[in-house]
Formats: structure tokens, C-alpha cells, sequence
């Protein structure tokens, strides 16, 4: 049975995932001012969070005979020192990759492999639970 579907949307996953990397990582090197003592810790725990993510995709992509992409999500990474701007820019990526996430979870019941479906099931809910922690954190 071919998963070319559920692949597709596994690359996907993994852009934005590639993406968050670069963009934590540049947000950690660049928020200023008190909130620096915060969010830089954060930022960077994202950034490592979204490189295991990426992990567990791509090994998922290989088990299912597929082809993980290696270029991020092509959205614009936007430069800012500023500490909302850059939560802003977070929960969009968040929202935008627990949206994909969702569509996995869908095309996963093809796949018919519990384990895919568990690990890329964690990795949905961690999305979940960022993007409800950047909202309190904008609150």
C-alpha cells in the first residue's frame, strides 16, 4: 500500500520543524531586556524540542519508504529584538505546525501502525501544548 498522502504531509510536518529550529535558535540569540532572562531558556528549549521533533519525523518518513525533505518551510524567519513580536511569530509557527500535525493524525489511521501513530501523537500534543503556553505567555 502506498503512503504517498501521509508522507506528504510528514514532509510538510518536517519544514516547519526545520524551521522552528532556525527561527528558536535566532530568537534565543536575539531577545533583549529583562525578558531576556525567560525567553532565551525557552527559545533554545524549543529549538532542541523542535530538532527531536524533526528526528521522529524523518526516521517516520524513511519507515514508511519516503524521502524527508531537507529544506524548512519556506515562511519568512522575521528579525526582531523584540520579546512580543517574537512570542507573536511563535504562536503563528506553533499554530500553523499543530495544524499539520492534526492533518498527520488523519492520514495516519491509513498507515495502520501503532507506533507511527503514537510518537507523531506525542509530538501533536506537544505542539498543543506550546501553542497554549505562548497564549498565556502573551496574556
Amino acid at each position: 500500500m502506498s503512503h504517498k498522502a501521509l508522507i506528504n504531509k510528514l514532509n510538510e510536518a518536517l519544514g516547519w520543524e526545520l524551521r522552528a529550529i532556525n527561527m528558536y535558535a535566532h530568537y534565543a540569540a536575539n531577545v533583549r531586556g529583562i525578558h531576556r532572562l525567560q525567553l532565551a531558556p525557552m527559545f533554545s528549549t524549543e529549538a532542541t524540542e523542535s530538532l527531536a521533533h524533526a528526528n521522529i519525523v524523518r526516521q517516520s518518513i524513511v519507515k514508511l519508504q519516503g524521502i524527508p525533505v531537507t529544506d524548512r518551510n519556506p515562511q519568512e524567519i522575521t528579525h526582531t529584538t523584540d520579546y512580543s513580536e517574537m512570542l507573536q511569530y511563535s504562536l503563528e509557527t506553533e499554530t500553523q505546525a499543530a495544524a499539520v500535525y492534526g492533518e498527520v493524525m488523519i492520514q495516519l489511521d491509513v498507515a495502520e501502525d501503532q507506533d507511527l501513530r503514537d510518537a507523531i501523537e506525542q509530538i501533536y500534543f506537544a505542539e498543543l501544548r506550546s501553542v497554549e503556553e505562548l497564549r498565556l505567555l502573551m496574556d
